[in-house]
C-alpha cells in the first residue's frame, strides 16, 4: 500500500502475535499506509483487567472458595497457557458463565456448533466427518513427517515441532496493558493515545461496522483493551 492514504486502521488481537520488536515494526507500518489525521484502532486482551483478575482469583481459592479454583484455573490459562504452549488448542475450564464473562460472543460463536450436536448420533456423524476429512489432509504431510523424523531422530524432530508451531502465530508473544500500548503507539509515531470502549470511535460510523460488538449490543471480546492513536 502507498504512503498516506489509509484514513483508519484496524488491529484486533493481532498484535499481541508478535514480538515486541515486531509489533513495534507493525505499528511502523500502520502509520505510513495512514494519512494525516488518521485513525489507528489497536485492539489487544487487557493484561491489567487480566492481572487484576487473577490476583482476585488467587486471594478467594486461597480463602477456600471452590468456584474460584475453576477461575483461578483459567486465569492461568489466559496469563501462561496462550503463551508458553508448544501444541495447538491448549487447556480448558468447564465453567461456562465465566468463560462468556470473558470471552463474550466470541466464546458464544464457538459453542453454538458444539452445543448443537447434542444426541448421540450427532456426535457420531461429526466424529466420523472429521475423522475422514482429517485423514484426507494429512495423508501428504504423513510421509514427509516420517521422512523427517527419521532424518532428525526423536528429540530434534520434537524441537522442529515445537519450532514450527511456535512460529505459527497462534500463542502469544507479547502483552499489553494502558501504559505499555500507549507508549508503544507513541514510539511508533503515534499522538493523542486514548483508551476507548467497544462502541466509541473517531472513524465515523464505526458501532455499525460490529467489529467490536454484536448487533444486539453485547461486546464481541470483553476482555480487550481498545486503544485510538492519530496520525499527527
Amino acid at each position: 500500500m502507498k504512503d498516506g492514504v489509509a484514513d483508519a486502521v484496524y488491529l484486533s488481537h493481532l498484535l499481541e502475535h508478535f514480538p515486541r520488536k515486531e509489533g513495534q515494526d507493525l505499528l511502523k507500518e500502520c502509520y505510513r499506509v495512514l494519512r494525516r489525521g488518521g485513525v489507528l484502532r489497536v485492539v489487544v486482551p487487557d493484561l491489567e483487567r487480566t492481572a487484576r483478575l487473577y490476583l482476585q482469583a488467587l486471594e478467594n481459592a486461597l480463602r477456600g472458595y471452590q468456584e474460584w479454583e475453576l477461575r483461578y484455573d483459567w486465569m492461568m490459562l489466559e496469563l501462561y497457557d496462550q503463551t508458553v504452549r508448544e501444541t495447538s488448542g491448549g487447556g480448558t475450564v468447564r465453567e461456562r458463565s465465566f468463560v462468556l464473562e470473558r470471552l463474550g460472543g466470541e466464546a458464544r460463536r464457538l459453542m453454538r456448533p458444539v452445543e448443537a450436536c447434542t444426541s448421540q448420533q450427532g456426535r457420531r456423524h461429526s466424529s466420523l466427518t472429521a475423522g475422514v476429512f482429517l485423514r484426507l489432509r494429512q495423508l501428504p504431510s504423513v510421509a514427509r513427517a516420517k521422512f523427517l523424523r527419521l532424518m532428525l531422530g526423536g528429540r530434534d524432530y520434537r524441537a522442529l515441532e515445537v519450532g514450527r508451531f511456535r512460529l505459527h502465530g497462534e500463542v502469544h508473544q507479547w502483552m499489553y496493558d494502558q501504559f505499555s500500548l500507549a507508549r508503544a503507539l507513541r514510539s511508533a509515531g503515534f499522538e493523542q493515545s486514548l483508551a476507548v470502549g467497544p462502541t466509541e470511535s473517531q472513524i465515523p460510523g464505526w458501532a455499525e461496522f460490529y467489529l467490536d460488538s454484536e448487533p444486539d449490543g453485547a461486546v464481541y471480546k470483553p476482555d480487550s483493551l481498545y486503544m485510538e492513536a492519530l496520525k499527527p
